[in-house]
């Protein structure tokens, strides 16, 4: 990145809005994420899941070279939802009020957290979520799939705005985030993306959505991929049972709201 002078651009830095990489055996495209994050923005914190793939002592020796980079290691494997709660709650210590989530695969386009960031800046009481652009390296069964986790989570929230429900590329205030999760001993796992997002929707958190690419590696391109195709549909459909319960309950004052164009 450079700016008008030619010159290598220095990345954006924030003492409110952090980019959170939770991570667990990603190979070796995590540096790559790492680096093309650090490029737009300072911070960036990671989240090491437990891995196990030596990708914690990489980090942790990229971190000593680079101070806009944090690694935070967990001890063992506690799920995507729990390893960012971890992030946020130690953001939230440190007084920021943002996050921006990004995988660290290298499936989602770090070029964009500058637009997300300046999204979040101008309405930081919305989330600011990514709605995914789709190549042609991106699965079909997993791109037709969606369709149906998107339907419930619209049907959910009453069509509050939801663009995707899954796409983990979004910026969170992190206060009701936090709220959220410490109410609940769910959204610890594969589920985090999707009921974060409905249950901030219930409390009133606006929703503003972004296009964003995303990019499928092939295995011999370094791309890993830990989605289980029957354990994770098993949980998203335990999910939203659950949010249709809760959407039961809280269907008046959902349609209260709505009439009221909130």
């Amino acid at each position: 990145m450079t700016d008008d002078s030619g010159a290598a651009a220095r990345p954006a830095t924030s003492s409110t809005h952090l980019v959170l990489i939770p991570s667990y055996n990603p190979g070796p495209k995590v540096y790559d994420t790492v680096r093309a994050a650090r490029a737009q923005w300072t911070p960036v914190w990671v989240v090491v899941d437990g891995s196990t793939d030596g990708s914690a002592e990489g980090l942790q020796a990229l971190a000593r070279q680079d101070a806009g980079l944090r690694v935070l290691v967990l001890p063992r494997n506690v799920g995507k939802g729990a390893a960012v709660l971890h992030g946020i709650d130690a953001a939230a210590a440190q007084g920021f009020t943002h996050v921006l989530t990004l995988d660290s695969d290298g499936q989602h386009p770090a070029e964009l957290i500058p637009d997300f960031m300046a999204a979040s800046d101008r309405q930081p009481q919305a989330m600011v979520l990514g709605v995914p652009v789709f190549d042609a390296s991106a699965p079909r069964l997993r791109v037709q799939g969606r369709k149906l986790s998107n339907g419930w989570a619209n049907l959910e929230t009453l069509w509050a705005g939801i663009g995707d429900s899954l796409f983990g590329f979004r910026v969170y205030p992190i206060a009701p985030l936090r709220q959220v999760m410490h109410g609940h001993h769910w959204m610890r796992r594969f589920d985090f993306d999707p009921e974060a997002v409905v249950r901030l929707c219930w409390r009133g958190v606006p929703a503003v959505n972004l296009p964003a690419r995303v990019q499928y590696f092939r295995a011999d391109e370094g791309g890993v991929s830990h989605f289980n195709y029957w354990r994770d549909n098993a949980l998203l459909t335990w999910m939203h049972g659950r949010l249709l319960l809760g959407f039961v309950l809280r269907l008046p004052w959902l349609l209260v709201r709505r009439l009221r164009g909130r």
